[in-house]
């Protein structure tokens, strides 16, 4: 017998989903499963609402962070509840798909098919970094006074290994619907950005190395990330503020969902030594003797 099936259509979307997929939906609720492991072969099954909440407690972000897995098949779309996918004929670039998840809440998927080009599908993998990619023929006028430079960039940008994954989606990391993503986006302020990378180094302390390639910085961010397995801090680029809302005050760090406990836990003991964030201004004119025993040890030492 044939699911009875609803169709939503958006400008830029089909939506479908299926009677089945409501009813599949409402049944696992009751019965936790196991996480598919992601790229990294993480299968623990994170809990990721709570997670969220604390960060949000911690930080106060403006937006749920955003989760990003690829799929080896593009036919594995298909058992995805609720997924949004980008209408025959629709380009869009990838921070334009991650700010509609980001501050819509949809969860998308798509292909290379569904880009506006390679310079989006290098960056997570869907598009080899061939001859035409490298030359810099596209940034060489605009973004880059010569086309060595242009070259250079194209050449220094951090992209995600091509060939092993035809599609990927992108969700609120609270959807469920994507249950063990293979990276972890996470927007906010500088003060906010800080504060979680003190939780990040709280315990098993690690020096982090950030870069930026300028334009396409979403290689530093989300593209670095997909390569290395690491922590990906990144200034977002002109296209990222354009086309995917990222705000004139905000910075992104991908990183593999394996992290978050580990930042939430560190944020915790922050916080119970007086270490929060917003960070209170103590003011320019007052001597900061009064504040630092609580900071930074007994006498400021």
């Amino acid at each position: 017998m044939t699911a009875h099936r609803d169709t939503v259509r958006y400008s830029s979307f089909s939506f479908e989903f299926t009677l089945a997929d409501k009813q599949k939906q409402r049944k696992s609720k009751g019965n936790p499963k196991m996480a598919n492991a992601n790229c990294w072969q993480d299968d623990k099954d994170y809990d990721y609402k709570e997670l969220v909440n604390a960060l949000n407690q911690y930080l106060r972000l403006r937006t749920t962070p955003v989760g990003m897995k690829r799929f080896h098949s593009a036919d594995e779309l298909a058992g995805i509840p609720r997924l949004r996918r980008i209408a025959p004929g629709e380009k869009l670039a990838t921070d334009q798909i991650v700010g509609q998840s980001r501050w819509l809440g949809y969860t998308i998927g798509f292909t290379m098919e569904n880009l506006v080009g390679s310079q989006c599908g290098a960056v997570v993998g869907l598009h080899p970094r061939d001859q035409e990619f490298l030359s810099g023929n596209a940034f060489n006028g605009v973004w880059y006074g010569n086309i060595a430079s242009s070259a250079d960039h194209q050449r220094e940008m951090a992209c995600a290994s091509y060939g092993e994954y035809e599609a990927l989606v992108t969700s609120p990391l609270t959807s469920g619907r994507i249950d063990n993503p293979d990276i972890c986006l996470i927007y906010g302020t500088p003060g906010q950005m800080i504060t979680l990378m003190n939780g990040l180094q709280y315990r098993d302390y690690k020096k982090y190395n950030f870069s930026c390639v300028g334009e396409s910085a979403c290689a530093d961010s989300w593209g670095n990330a997909l390569r290395t397995g690491e922590p990906s801090l990144s200034i977002p680029c002109y296209a990222e503020r354009k086309f995917g809302g990222v705000q004139d005050d905000e910075l992104l760090i991908a990183l593999p969902p394996s992290f978050l406990p580990k930042i939430v836990e560190g944020l915790a003991a922050l916080s119970r030594n007086g270490l929060r964030y917003p960070i209170p201004n103590h003011g320019l004119d007052k001597s900061p003797l009064a504040s630092m025993e609580q900071s930074y040890g007994p006498k400021g030492s």
